[in-house]
């Protein structure tokens, strides 16, 4: 399996961004890491290996950016305001920047996002935003609702990055044209979140699968199964 490395300067966000790639061809498909985590967590915690299939045979070629959770919704020393302004530039990096390179690398207009847990909002919030294009989205035990991190503050940046406040109004054509799989288990301390956000995207008639598993818990395990079977699906 191909591995590249690369960190560039991000104009938007004006730091340092790291990422690895994986693959040299493939369907495009941003895998975002957990609370924290950094762009080498998927590889470390064994979900870039339960791949190694798609990958090796070109199907599929892995971008593993870092995020800015300890700049946006996890910092506690900044008010939710920067929180949520901070989460924006991070959003307008992936527009400008990240997605683009992920296009004119593999030639494919409409990428995959994927992620677990938290990177499960990461990747949701990005392809309910921009459906236009996200073709694939695939959450692994994901939370969909960050006003746990916003002190009851609310503004135009919060409201456009929560996806269970700005789906239900969200007209966009694209939305009905993804393939959308929300993945949880019978034991994940996010399953009630998954649930939610199936019904939102039920009740606006939005084609999806509620991928329920059972027996087990929020953590890699069902994780690592649950993705290449995702995978599977992009055609």
């Amino acid at each position: 399996m191909t591995e590249q490395y690369h960190r560039w300067h991000s104009p938007n966000l004006n730091l340092d961004m790291e990422m690895l790639v994986f693959g040299d061809r493939g369907y495009p498909l941003i895998l975002f890491p957990t609370t924290k985590g950094r762009f080498y967590q998927n590889k470390d915690q064994g979900l870039i290996d339960s791949v190694a299939w798609f990958i090796n045979e070109g199907l599929v070629k892995i971008y593993c950016p870092d995020t800015i959770d300890d700049r946006s919704w996890y910092d506690k020393g900044i008010h939710p305001a920067d929180r949520a302004r901070n989460y924006a530039w991070y959003d307008k990096m992936l527009t400008d920047e990240l997605i683009p390179w992920a296009q004119h690398e593999t030639g494919v207009g409409r990428v995959a996002v994927a992620g677990c847990s938290f990177g499960g909002y990461h990747a949701a919030n990005f392809a309910f935003k921009h459906p236009e294009k996200v073709a694939h989205l695939f959450t692994m035990g994901g939370a969909f609702d960050i006003k746990m991190f916003t002190d009851g503050y609310h503004d135009e940046n919060v409201y456009y990055n929560n996806p269970v406040d700005f789906v239900p109004g969200s007209n966009n054509e694209w939305l009905w044209r993804m393939n959308i799989i929300l993945g949880t288990s019978d034991y994940d301390i996010c399953k009630d979140y998954n649930i939610n956000m199936s019904n939102i995207l039920r009740e606006k008639n939005i084609n999806h699968w509620l991928d329920i598993r059972p027996f087990a818990m929020h953590d890699w395990p069902i994780w690592k199964e649950m993705f290449p079977h995702y995978l599977s699906t992009i055609k």
